[in-house]
C-alpha cells in the first residue's frame, strides 16, 4: 500500500482509529506491567532477611 501524505498514512484507509488506539493500548498495557513488576522487585527488595542461616533445616512447605 502506498500513501502520499502523512495524513494518509495515520488515516489507514479508515482505519487508523483501530490501529492506533490498539498501538497506544498494547503501549499502555505494558507500561503498567513494567511499573508492576518494578513495584513488586521493591517490596521484595524490602523484605528483611531470615535470621537462620541453615537452608537444609527450613521445611520445604508448610501442611
Amino acid at each position: 500500500m502506498n500513501w502520499h501524505s502523512v495524513g494518509e498514512f495515520l488515516h489507514m484507509g479508515g482505519y487508523g482509529l483501530y490501529v492506533w488506539g490498539s498501538f497506544a493500548m498494547c503501549a499502555l498495557v505494558i507500561a503498567l506491567e513494567c511499573r508492576g513488576v518494578a513495584a513488586r522487585r521493591r517490596a521484595l527488595r524490602d523484605l528483611p532477611l531470615d535470621e537462620r542461616d541453615d537452608i537444609d533445616e527450613r521445611p520445604l512447605h508448610e501442611a
